[in-house]
């Protein structure tokens, strides 16, 4: 397998693309691994030289401009984002573990896929399109978030004509002027920090503001601030569902102020996104399930009164508005064939509730199966009847015997 040079790991990068890798992993003591439909494998491409700490410093610092690599040296922990050309794009958090230097490359496509390309719920356009507030999209690491987000600027892109202003540490899906001109941030290079990089952003007549993530309490502040002097505000939270962000958002603040701050969030959301990626069935990749919350007069209620855990019902009968539970997006997947109930089972969440739901659709489908199945015996039955009744009517008739003649009189 031989010895690391300096530029291999682009061939790892690239071997990783062709895959459709989610992340690509080094550390000291063993190969590259990478993250394929959620299941951590060895890289694709190889195999690959075990990697020494020498060869994890080096890529790591051939990464980092001098002045980062020296203030890498007092806090191990930096955020990098390039681009390998007509490969892909990067976003690298490098780390120290155990004194050793080690790094987690994300994989990003560089064409960006639209909303209809994902499978998006289409309320999610509609909400793109909303002329101010704010739009959450929420998750764990690696749910995609990103992806959504991007797919969702580039309809605005695409379908307004505005200014539109990224903050992103680093910059992900590098989006080109269409429609509207776009301006990306990343902070570290362009801005010093999320507080500042906002701070200005008002003074440079933005229509549309991405936020990478909010991460504090002023940062949440200058957005609702945004959001409700007339701008549209995105912006990602690590949470799993709409009741938890809401939740989330409120308790960053002190106790005193948290009827303010429901009602400033009543007035400036405009929707909530969950999602966890899902694999599936049968197939490469993997599939969104989303709980879609569009902030209606009965939610906004909701909120106002600072009871998001009682919104539950409100989304389950939100269809009409494009609302659905994570349940329920679940429940779409597996109906049409794209997950498998226990994928559907794992990713719930309410367990109880999503067994319940596959019981009644499994139920639904034996019983249509079954006056199916009735249904074409049925046919069959009168197939054969017409069959034989036309047999019958083709067959020659018998020709009736000739009677005696009638006896003479003589």
């Amino acid at each position: 397998m031989g010895e690391w040079k300096p530029d291999m790991w682009k061939d790892v990068i690239r071997a990783g693309a062709e895959v459709k890798a989610s992340d690509i992993f080094w550390k000291p003591g063993t190969p590259p691994h990478a993250k394929v439909k959620g299941v951590v494998e060895m890289a694709p491409g190889g195999p690959w030289p075990e990697l020494s700490q020498d060869d994890t410093a080096a890529i790591a610092r051939s990464l980092m401009t001098d002045d980062q690599w020296d203030r890498f040296q007092d806090f191990p922990e930096k955020d990098v984002g390039l681009s390998i050309e007509g490969v892909c794009r990067l976003r690298i958090n490098i780390y120290q573990e155990r004194g050793n230097v080690c790094s987690v490359m994300r994989i990003i496509p560089l064409d960006i896929l639209t909303c209809d390309d994902l499978d998006l719920p289409p309320v999610l356009k509609d909400i793109s399109m909303s002329p101010q507030g704010m739009v959450l999209v929420t998750g764990p690491t690696g749910c995609g978030k990103s992806t959504t987000l991007a797919a969702m600027i580039d309809h605005i892109n695409r379908n307004r004509k505005c200014n539109i202003i990224t903050v992103e540490d680093p910059i992900e899906y590098v989006h080109k002027d269409r429609n509207s001109i776009v301006s990306q941030r990343e902070v570290g290079i362009d801005t010093e920090d999320f507080q500042y990089a906002l701070k200005y952003a008002m003074r440079q007549a933005p229509d549309v503001i991405l936020i990478g993530e909010m991460r504090d309490v002023h940062t949440m502040g200058v957005a609702m601030q945004a959001a409700e002097t007339g701008h549209l505000v995105f912006s990602t939270v690590h949470t799993t569902s709409a009741a938890e962000t809401l939740e989330r958002i409120v308790n960053m603040f002190p106790p005193h102020d948290k009827q303010q701050i429901c009602m400033r969030l009543s007035r400036t959301l405009r929707g909530i996104i969950s999602q966890s990626l899902v694999p599936r069935r049968e197939s490469e990749g993997r599939i969104a399930a989303m709980e879609v919350m569009v902030v209606t007069p009965t939610v906004q209620k909701f909120i106002e009164d600072g009871k998001p855990s009682e919104m539950y019902d409100a989304i389950v009968e939100g269809a009409h508005w494009g609302m659905m539970t994570k349940n329920q997006s679940l429940l779409y997947l597996y109906r049409d064939g794209h997950i498998s109930s226990d994928s559907a089972m794992f990713y719930a969440g309410n367990r109880t509730e999503m067994r319940q739901m596959i019981r009644r659709l499994d139920g639904e489908r034996a019983d249509v199966a079954k006056a199916a199945a009735k249904e074409a015996e049925a046919q069959e039955r009168l197939r054969r009847a017409r069959q034989r009744a036309a047999q019958s009517e083709a067959a020659p008739q018998p020709t009736p015997p000739t009677p005696p003649p009638p006896p003479s009189d003589g």
